[in-house]
């Protein structure tokens, strides 16, 4: 029964070591999950796998949606009292933050811009949210800007989130075969399901239906085997895949 329950451990620490690797985390974690098995697979969940998975985006995007419907503009008009009581870096990335979600993404751009200029330069998240922003705003050049410079000196934060929005970008900006490319090497890179849906959305929206068609069936096979929170936790990026297969007949 030792055996079985160590045999458990190791097989759950491998799973864990084939994300670190998907998704470009710092190696000594391979180190730390064959060292201490479970311990390791532990803190490896908690800390790294957990706040990346779709689970945790998903419940934080969801209780963010709950709060908007109830008190819509709350949190922005919060933020920016905050910001004119005390203008510190911390309330004016609040008030930036609350610009972003709040439908405001050009002001938000902005104020995200000038904290680049100060001591936060290197902040991969104010950078990933400028590049959000003005994604969001229609200025795709200015966000792949950002996302270049997070791929070369962070290639840590966010990998695959990065390379996604990176993609989206360049698609957004007619630099199509390069979209096609980097839409490629993420879902070579990484194998989400997400990477997956992406590459083929942008492949629908381009015509290119022979790849579209090969996506669509590895979609429909790694559908086969969810269950109902699968498929609910999914919901958006397949209302995204449905709305681009249909514009595409």
């Amino acid at each position: 029964m030792p055996y079985i329950g160590l045999g458990l451990h190791v097989l759950i620490a491998l799973f864990f070591a084939v994300d670190v690797v998907r998704r470009g985390h710092a190696l000594y974690w391979l180190i730390i999950l064959f060292s201490f098995p479970l311990f390791g697979s532990v803190v490896y969940f908690v800390t790294m796998y957990l706040p990346g998975s779709r689970l945790s985006h998903g419940a934080t995007r969801a209780a963010g949606a709950a709060a908007r419907v109830i008190h819509p503009t709350k949190e922005l008009r919060q933020a920016r009292l905050a910001c004119d009581q005390a203008p510190t870096p911390d309330n004016r990335m609040r008030l930036a933050q609350a610009l972003l979600e709040a439908g405001h993404p050009s002001d938000a751009a902005v104020s995200f811009e000038s904290a680049l200029n100060g001591i936060h330069g290197d902040d991969p998240h104010i950078r990933y949210s400028a590049a959000r922003a003005w994604f969001e705003s229609g200025e795709v050049a200015r966000a792949v800007g950002h996302l270049d410079w997070l791929q070369q000196n962070r290639p840590d934060y966010r990998p695959e989130e990065i390379a996604l929005r990176r993609a989206q970008s360049l698609a957004a900006e007619g630099r199509i075969d390069e979209a096609r490319s980097a839409f490629m090497a993420a879902n070579e890179r990484f194998g989400t399901f997400e990477s997956l849906v992406e590459y083929a959305i942008f492949s629908f929206r381009q015509g290119e239906r022979e790849t579209a068609a090969r996506l669509r069936a590895e979609i429909d096979r790694a559908m086969s085997r969810w269950n109902r929170a699968n498929r609910e936790i999914n919901k958006p990026l397949l209302r995204r895949l449905k709305q681009a297969e249909q514009n595409a007949r």
